[in-house]
């Protein structure tokens, strides 16, 4: 029997082109249609494997979150709790980088996504093994997440244009360098995250002093500020 010319539909190749196009176009490029042209099939045979464009969205952010590095969660792993947030938030941000027009779909969450939850499983597991309460654990991931697919929603050094005339002393007196931080994208980008990054996880750092002492006051606690002499 002679080979298909092509070779045959399955979610791996649907995925694959869906990720391009997100990758090239972004998402409002996707659409059954357009991934049916895309890889010279009939429309409804893209149903045999994923019922809507939705869930094909899905599939390919879940491909992302595959691409995220959990191997410093592993128990056999020698990092102690601090340095695995840090390496793990490094890898999830850099795979985000690789793919930003998804990045509005990881952040809703990981939802029935098999990647997304073993992302969220390994971070909460390897909390509470740390010590961490429950709660607290739960907490932590989901500030991870809001900083880090927030970092990757946009570029801060983007939002300013490389035109010196646009920001007039008169008017911006700190403002005289902003034009070239286009050019310098990647630099500060990277350079605020990582800044944030070491603010966060120094900030747990002492919460986690604070809850081995037995001195961590409950979530949402408003703290007196200190008086000053």
């Amino acid at each position: 029997m002679a080979r298909p010319r092509k070779p045959l539909l399955s979610r791996d190749r649907i995925v694959e082109a869906a990720s391009a196009l997100v990758d090239s176009e972004g998402l409002d490029a996707v659409s059954t249609r357009r991934l049916a042209a895309e890889l010279g099939v009939s429309g409804p045979s893209l149903y045999n494997h994923f019922r809507n464009k939705d869930e094909i969205l899905d599939a390919v952010a879940d491909a992302v979150s595959a691409q995220v590095d959990l191997s410093m969660f592993d128990e056999s792993d020698a990092r102690d709790w601090r340095a695995a947030l840090h390496d793990w938030a490094v890898s999830y941000r850099a795979a985000l980088a690789e793919h930003p027009h998804i990045v509005p779909v990881l952040a809703q969450g990981p939802g029935r996504r098999p990647a997304g939850l073993r992302v969220a499983d390994a971070v909460f597991g390897a909390m509470v093994r740390a010590g961490w309460p429950p709660a607290q654990a739960t907490y932590i991931g989901a500030l991870m997440r809001y900083f880090i697919t927030g970092s990757a929603l946009g570029s801060f050094a983007r939002g300013f244009v490389d035109d010196e005339t646009a920001y007039d002393p008169a008017d911006y007196p700190n403002l005289g360098q902003a034009h070239l931080l286009a050019d310098r994208r990647q630099k500060v980008d990277e350079g605020a995250f990582e800044t944030g990054l070491r603010a966060l996880v120094d900030g747990l750092s002492l919460q986690y002093e604070q809850l081995e002492r037995g001195q961590l006051p409950p979530a949402g606690t408003v703290r007196p500020a200190p008086k000053r002499s």
